[in-house]
């Protein structure tokens, strides 16, 4: 009697610690009941979000090329805006409004990207309040700007230097306050250094170079327009 308790006690004990293991994130003691493991490979998730990437910045290089009157660096810009919009409001859209995404059982691409993501912050999969609130307000308040900013530069409308400046200043304060939140509450949601480097930090690392690079061109643009009018208008005078 006393060998059958005692296997029974160690069955228990194997069976909590692979309760408490059976997720991949940091901290182990995440609580993620009906947590369902990534069933798409690191590489297709990668392969199909840089595939659809591609395909839509080759689309609107293609189409904004039929232009004369854009500039190369107009281009370049209306790409970036395309992509970055629709990563707001895609995938971040997504996320922001799918607390459940990490027990999806099909295999739908957008959870899975989120369930590998969280590799390298589980604040997503963990559904930490800052985190959603920026992630929502991404999606709702940027992501569709940045199209708009797309047929702004097209069509050269008056605005798009003040709209490119506004929304980047959003992309960096969002940016700073995810990795500002991070530091705050002990910056340990990684699983491994590889997925600190490459999720974390390198990803996010374009949301804070493109948006300064942006934001001081538009400044200078918006400047130089504000001087050139008042010298007019002094001119006049």
């Amino acid at each position: 009697m006393g060998h059958l308790n005692q296997f029974l006690f160690e069955n228990c004990r194997r069976d909590k610690r692979r309760l408490k293991m059976e997720h991949p994130y940091v901290p182990r003691d995440l609580q993620l009941p009906g947590y369902v493991p990534v069933s798409l490979s690191q590489s297709t998730i990668l392969t199909v979000y840089g595939l659809s990437s591609l395909l839509v910045v080759s689309l609107v290089w293609f189409l904004s090329g039929r232009s004369r009157s854009i500039s190369k660096l107009d281009r370049l810009l209306m790409c970036w805006w395309a992509f970055t919009g629709l990563t707001h409001i895609i995938l971040e859209g997504y996320f922001a409004f799918s607390p459940e995404f990490y027990k999806d059982k099909t295999g739908f691409y957008l959870a899975e990207v989120w369930k590998e993501y969280s590799k390298g912050d589980s604040r997503y999969a963990g559904r930490d309040s800052a985190i959603v609130a920026v992630e929502g307000i991404t999606s709702v308040l940027e992501g569709p700007p940045c199209l708009l900013a797309v047929y702004a530069i097209a069509k050269g409308k008056g605005y798009s230097y003040i709209l490119q400046f506004a929304i980047s200043l959003g992309q960096l304060y969002g940016t700073f306050v995810y990795f500002i939140t991070a530091y705050l509450e002990g910056d340990n949601f990684s699983a491994s250094p590889f997925y600190y480097y490459a999720y974390y930090v390198l990803a996010n690392s374009f949301w804070l170079l493109i948006p300064s690079l942006i934001a001081i061109r538009c400044w200078k643009k918006i400047s130089s327009a504000v001087q050139s009018q008042s010298q007019k208008k002094n001119k006049i005078r």
